[in-house]
């Protein structure tokens, strides 16, 4: 067997920085495209540059990055314009992912986590996932972590969660749960419980040699990924 993607996703105050805690203890490999969508919108990048023609330049910070709280507050009441800023973003995003993904690959890793916010929104990359898991909680769970994490109100919480599909549709897309709703400890149980099924089978050896090969010389690493790609 070959090095599988799972996606993992969630809902605004679920707790998946929770569950993507645990799963970096246990060592996994875990592509953020959070992190990600924010490195590619650097300045001088493509992606910065575009934004600018399309948004302004009153989103730039002093220090010339872009204000993700004021292009937020544009796209969240203006879905053409949150339409345009995913076709911007999106292609620079998934080409830094591909890239993540080759290196755990070369690395040997059984599988890799792609922590995507909006997977089961877009629903396009789930086709690559071999497993999806949703970190789920209750709704009034959600709600409640919502206004006391960002000190919002009943209304304005309210608003931010319906902008998003209901974790209860996504638990019907979702190949596995860790439900959230419940302490820490909870959570973590479900996390072990989740990472050793995943780890269950481990007979992969030619891409753990990979890695040896790769110190040998470039050529030979080469070869064994040309090699596993055609068959």
């Amino acid at each position: 067997s070959t090095m599988f993607l799972v996606g993992l996703s969630g809902g605004i105050a679920s707790g998946k920085s929770t569950v993507v805690a645990v799963l970096r203890e246990l060592g996994c490999a875990v592509i953020d495209a959070d992190v990600i969508a924010r490195q590619v919108v650097q300045p001088h990048s493509k992606a910065h540059q575009q934004i600018l023609q399309h948004f302004g330049t009153e989103i730039l910070l002093e220090n010339g990055e872009i204000d993700r709280e004021a292009l937020g507050n544009i796209i969240f009441s203006q879905p053409e314009k949150r339409r345009l800023l995913n076709s911007i973003t999106h292609p620079e995003i998934l080409k830094e992912m591909l890239k993540q993904v080759l290196k755990y690959f070369v690395l040997g890793y059984r599988y890799v986590i792609l922590d995507i916010p909006l997977l089961f929104e877009t629903r396009g990359l789930t086709r690559f996932m071999k497993y999806t898991v949703l970190v789920y909680c209750d709704p009034p769970t959600q709600l409640a972590r919502l206004m006391k994490r960002s000190g919002l109100g009943v209304a304005e919480a309210e608003a931010r969660i319906s902008s998003q599909l209901p974790l209860d549709e996504k638990r019907e897309w979702a190949t596995h749960v860790i439900d959230n709703s419940g302490d820490r400890e909870s959570t973590r149980r479900q996390v072990l419980r989740l990472h050793a099924r995943l780890e269950d089978s481990l007979h992969f050896l030619w891409a753990r040699l990979a890695v040896g090969t790769a110190v040998a010389g470039l050529g030979g690493l080469v070869f064994l990924l040309l090699r596993h790609f055609i068959s």
